[in-house]
């Protein structure tokens, strides 16, 4: 039982690891990769859909992005909200492909980003000790109610705590990557 609880903490600890890893990869930084694309959708046919599953990237330079619809109709609802998005760029479109063009980022940008990615970890953290804290909850709930013994749950809170250690360390080892990502000129 108390594996149980124990093994679903880690679980939810790992979503919450994934989760900041795909929101890292949303910041961007000096290069041009897809995932920057990520989270914009564009108006597809009266739906907001992915601009991920309307068109493929590809990445010719290390600071441009070409992307090219897979239906041409929607070219220019994707350069609209690739416009329209929070990623600073001014794609241009040749009737084909969008070339998007990314600017070299200012120092100012990059500590912007860098207290961003530092936000999206601390996201990350909080998540992992809330997983912790309601595994805590259930084991004490457990012991309340005569289900296990003291030992069992102290054994318990120190797997759990090693639980929560492994997946904090794992998040400040993605946000000192990231970071140094950002900051490489």
């Amino acid at each position: 039982m108390l594996s149980d609880i124990i093994s679903t903490a880690d679980h939810k600890m790992d979503q919450a690891v994934e989760f900041s890893k795909e929101e890292f990869a949303a910041i961007r930084t000096g290069r041009a990769h897809p995932a920057m694309f990520q989270k914009i959708t564009a108006d597809y046919y009266g739906t907001p859909t992915p601009i991920q599953q309307l068109a493929s990237f590809n990445v010719p330079e290390a600071r441009t992005m070409l992307i090219s619809p897979y239906d041409q109709s929607s070219l220019a609802a994707i350069e609209k909200a690739i416009r329209d998005s929070d990623l600073g760029v001014n794609p241009s479109n040749d009737g084909h492909v969008i070339r998007v063009q990314l600017p070299i980022l200012t120092e100012e940008r990059r500590k912007e980003y860098t207290k961003l990615a530092k936000a999206k970890a601390e996201e990350a953290r909080v998540a992992i000790r809330n997983a912790r804290h309601h595994a805590m909850d259930a084991c004490k709930k457990m012991e309340k109610n005569h289900e296990v013994g003291e030992d069992e749950i102290h054994k318990a809170e120190k797997k759990l705590d090693d639980v929560t250690k492994k997946h904090v360390e794992s998040i400040d080892e993605l946000l000192k990557h990231k970071e140094a990502e950002l900051l490489e000129v």
